[in-house]
């Protein structure tokens, strides 16, 4: 009898333990789909600064929208470096989600305005800049897709019984998506220099 009642409590704590440790193999999984979103957003906001640069010798009317660009550009990164820190923390998911939607209005808008300036459009640093933003806003819709993959996982893992039990006992918080609001705003920045 003491054998049996030794070897069920093996069995639980066995049990118990493969729980935590997938558990823990989401948790790091998700982390680490942010990490790659934290890549290609930091090269975005590297991107963006020699964008402003070289629109501002044409676009020298244009002084707010280049300073929103700016202005917008700093208040993702703050944001983004807030996640990184801590990628389960869903307030700051939302808030960069929100700056994301703030940073790709203003930088539609500059591309719009860039439209009236014939030489701007035909300046070959311009151009290459624009491609490499178009490419980097590809690559951050794929890493938020892993992310958004990731963070289902997790949280499905948590979530189901018996994991749950394990997760609401260890600290396992529920990891939230990254979402853009409007579904306009879902669409990479489009730019056209023809």
């Amino acid at each position: 009898m003491e054998w049996v009642l030794l070897i069920l409590v093996i069995l639980l704590v066995v049990f118990a333990v493969v729980i935590y440790n997938r558990l823990v193999t989401a948790r790091n999984r998700y982390k680490n789909a942010f990490a790659q979103i934290d890549v290609q957003l930091t090269r975005r906001y590297d991107l963006i600064p020699n964008l402003v640069e070289v629109a501002q010798r044409y676009m020298s009317h244009e002084k707010d929208t280049l300073e929103a660009v700016i202005k917008a550009r700093n208040q993702a990164l703050g944001s983004l470096k807030e996640v990184a820190a801590d990628p389960g923390n869903a307030e700051a998911i939302q808030r960069l989600g929100a700056s994301e939607q703030g940073l790709s209005g203003v930088l539609g808008r500059l591309f719009a305005l860039s439209e009236n300036y014939p030489d701007l459009k035909a300046n070959q640093n311009m151009m290459q800049l624009s491609e490499e933003l178009t490419s980097t806003e590809n690559r951050v819709a794929f890493a938020r897709q892993a992310f958004n993959d990731a963070v289902m996982h997790y949280n499905t893992t948590r979530e189901v019984f018996p994991n749950n039990l394990i997760a609401n006992n260890f600290g396992f918080r529920p990891a939230a998506l990254l979402e853009i609001d409007a579904p306009e705003k879902r669409e990479a920045v489009r730019v056209s220099f023809q």
